[in-house]
């Protein structure tokens, strides 16, 4: 079972200054009927619960500290130090991808809010300290707050990446040999594509290997560029492209009607009518009729288990 980081709140753990949790109910309810949650909470981790609540504070040069909200008491060294621990602990997990609770001191992944040391408004424009030693040190993780998993564009973003994490480490995992990064790579030519054109090409060249690099150089630079390539987001525009190359595939062996009727699905999900699962159906038929073995391995057309039901929502792509 993949591994995912989580803010322990996020899991009901009672670990909030006040005793309470944050439990998220796509989270505990859905997700970890696929993934192993591994909890963190560094604020936890040094005073315990309960405890005094703590705040980001900007002071005159834009220097960010945090300090109790109360007593104002700079709590910055001790936050960041356990955060640098537990960041470098984290490596040893073996994770595919985080949640964060959003808007916290500590795990906020944008917009938390900043105080200044003088009375005036608070800006919702930090970061949270844990979330920033995750982003410093793992820059291609995929990484996500739990307010933000209720769009459906991100969702579908970040699952298909955390899948994708995982199964790049796997097979580096296995020490493989330069055919077992060919057929890597050829199953994910279409995912990739959708995420991006340049992605593809560089990918592309990095296997194609024209100047006979060792397996071990390549795999160095094939895992930066994919998983470069797996954290852009995906669109209508660029998956509409796909779409249509996979459809040349049996173009030719269908009738003039089979074709009206596909193209006129691929332009409805263009124009955002339908979902894409309702062309992903319909693709499918046409590749276990035609028994299209290329396309069958596609990570593109089943990137993550269907139960999720990611491609259901119309706003799953922009």
């Amino acid at each position: 079972m993949i591994n995912i980081g989580t803010s322990s709140c996020l899991l009901g753990n009672t670990v909030r200054y006040d005793g309470a949790n944050n439990k998220d109910k796509f989270i505990v309810n859905k997700l970890m009927n696929y993934f192993n949650f591994v909890p963190f909470c560094p604020e936890h981790q040094i005073w315990g619960t309960p405890r005094d609540t703590i705040r980001l504070v900007s002071d005159e040069n834009e220097n960010i500290k945090v300090v109790t909200s109360r007593a104002k008491v700079d709590m910055t060294e001790p936050l960041e130090n356990v955060c640098d621990d537990i960041s470098d602990e984290i490596e040893t997990y073996g994770l595919s991808g985080f949640i964060l609770k959003s808007g916290s001191p500590t795990c906020g992944l944008a917009r938390v809010k900043v105080y200044k040391e003088v009375k005036a408004p608070s800006e919702n424009k930090g970061v949270g300290i844990f979330a920033k030693k995750l982003q410093e040190k793992y820059p291609y993780l995929p990484i996500e707050e739990e307010g933000r998993l209720n769009d459906a564009w991100l969702r579908e973003n970040f699952l298909m990446q955390v899948y994708a994490y995982a199964d790049l480490h796997e097979m580096i995992a296995t020490n493989p040999s330069y055919k077992d990064l060919v057929q890597f790579h050829t199953k994910y030519k279409y995912l990739i594509m959708a995420k991006s054109e340049l992605s593809y090409k560089i990918l592309g060249n990095l296997v194609a290997n024209h100047d006979n690099k060792s397996i071990e150089d390549i795999l160095i630079q094939y895992r930066q560029e994919f998983l470069i390539a797996i954290n852009k987001k995906g669109s209508v525009a660029k998956t509409y492209n796909v779409l249509q190359h996979i459809f040349g595939y049996f173009k030719k062996l269908i009738s003039n009607e089979e074709k009206e009727v596909i193209l006129e699905t691929l332009n409805e999900y263009k124009e955002k009518i339908i979902p894409l699962i309702a062309v992903v159906k319909i693709i499918n038929i046409y590749v276990k009729r035609f028994d299209v073995e290329y396309l069958k391995t596609q990570k593109f057309l089943n990137p993550y288990p269907s139960e999720f039901a990611l491609r259901s929502d119309i706003k799953a792509y922009k």
